[in-house]
């Protein structure tokens, strides 16, 4: 295996990146996409790495963003139809993004009255927590022996059992506790806090918190209950985390005017906006909720664009040549794609730079889209945007074409058989050095 954790490389750069309607596909797309896997490996070679770690993150990075590109690409393309209808999507806007954020999320077919209204903050939604008692860190105050205690949520219980052992510490216990929940991946998070025991001595609690944000009855979101042994009861009412210390609570809001609530802070109002509470507003003083202008929406949705080009174009010129080979052929691809059409991409106020990136000049622009330049300006933005939309396929399907790599031997042309991984020792993001 390469030396770098390809996961956790992966988890800790792109894992808190929120999913997209448009990262979902149905059967039919994804046949789609197999196929063209298929199809690009069937005469593809047989090669080693060079820079193992260089060449993993390289290979995560321009996947995650030709995906990214890919996105934005569809959500420019979605039901508007038309190729300038598709630039003058709208854009939505908080006139106080600190207390509430708005992003648009409709598709242009939504039949909703509601161009704007006004939403203020009464109360932010929040999980249950479960803080247990403070045990002096360098004491043992539990017997050893084997115990247990059942989790109880969503209407399912789940056993914990874990044995003490003679040596241990209060808080070498309550390590081993926070790890047997987290490893659960039952919903709770398991924490430890620091403090003081009543003796000034060192101590330490174990909080245990939901995922889950606000409840939709009375009911707690999960409980706790001892084993079946009087030496379990004695150690959970010891430990002290059946008790609740803060109730899960729904958000609350008004919308004009009007008093509603939610089990998050991020939810949608009629398949149009999706809202994130950010914070409690001033009291009387909502946050207005609205569409952009034209020019202002046509902008932001052409950055959307530039940015995430810029981006891909960004990560290959700085890579280093141990993960991008001498030829540096993302680069090359990507760059010919803007520079190509320099000319064309300035008269509508989208400057190219020697190295590709692009940027957007405002003032330029909102004199291209005015009615007598608009059909040739739209008409330019739309093949921009599919040449960008098709490298970006391209670059997803086998982001390894793009790698620095050495050939060890070629297929037998025309007695190919179907092995629609064999070229991508990335899938599964698994690099192995060996091959």
């Amino acid at each position: 295996m390469a030396r770098i954790d390809a996961y956790a490389y992966y988890l800790s750069t792109y894992g808190q990146n929120r999913p997209t309607r448009y990262d979902s596909h149905k059967k039919s797309d994804l046949r789609k996409i197999y196929n063209q896997i298929v199809k690009t490996n069937r005469e593809a070679p047989l090669y080693k790495l060079s820079g193992e770690d260089e060449v993993a993150k390289f290979a995560i990075d321009i996947k995650e963003n030709a995906k990214a590109i890919q996105n934005v690409v569809a959500s420019l393309s979605d039901s508007y139809g038309d190729f300038s209808d598709s630039f003058r999507r709208k854009v939505a806007i908080s006139s106080d993004e600190e207390h509430v954020g708005v992003k648009y999320i409709g598709d242009g077919t939504e039949k909703t009255t509601m161009e704007n209204f006004q939403i203020e903050v009464k109360q932010l939604s929040s999980p249950q927590i479960n803080t247990g008692n403070f045990l002096k860190n360098d004491s043992l105050s539990i017997i050893p022996g084997t115990y247990s205690f059942d989790l109880n949520i969503n209407y399912a219980s789940y056993e914990f059992q874990f044995s003490v052992n003679p040596g241990e510490r209060n808080l070498d216990v309550l390590k081993k506790l926070a790890g047997l929940v987290n490893r659960s991946s039952l919903g709770i998070h398991a924490t430890i806090s620091h403090g003081t025991a009543d003796t000034g001595e060192p101590a330490s609690a174990l909080n245990l918190t939901s995922k889950q944000m606000g409840r939709s009855s009375s009911e707690p979101i999960f409980t706790i209950m001892p084993g079946p042994t009087a030496e379990s009861m004695q150690f959970l009412d010891l430990l002290g985390i059946e008790h609740i210390s803060k109730q899960a609570e729904n958000s609350r809001f008004l919308v004009n005017g009007e008093e509603l609530e939610s089990l998050s802070n991020t939810f949608t109002i009629n398949d149009t906006f999706e809202l994130s509470l950010n914070a409690i507003s001033p009291e009387g003083q909502p946050a207005e909720i609205s569409f952009k202008t034209d020019v202002d929406a046509v902008a932001d949705n052409v950055m959307s664009l530039v940015d995430a080009f810029n981006h891909i174009l960004e990560i290959a010129e700085n890579s280093s040549t141990e993960a991008t080979g001498d030829t540096n052929k993302l680069f090359n691809e990507m760059s010919s794609v803007s520079r190509s059409r320099r000319e064309s991409l300035g008269e509508i106020g989208l400057e190219v730079a020697e190295n590709g990136t692009i940027s957007l000049n405002k003032e330029k622009l909102e004199a291209a889209i005015q009615p007598e330049r608009a059909d040739v300006t739209f008409k330019r933005l739309a093949k921009f945007k599919n040449a960008i939309g098709t490298k970006a396929d391209a670059v997803a399907i086998n982001p390894m074409n793009y790698v620095n790599k050495v050939v060890v031997n070629y297929k037998n042309p025309g007695r190919t058989f179907t092995a629609p991984y064999f070229s991508s020792v990335y899938s599964g993001m698994m690099l192995d050095r060996y091959i």
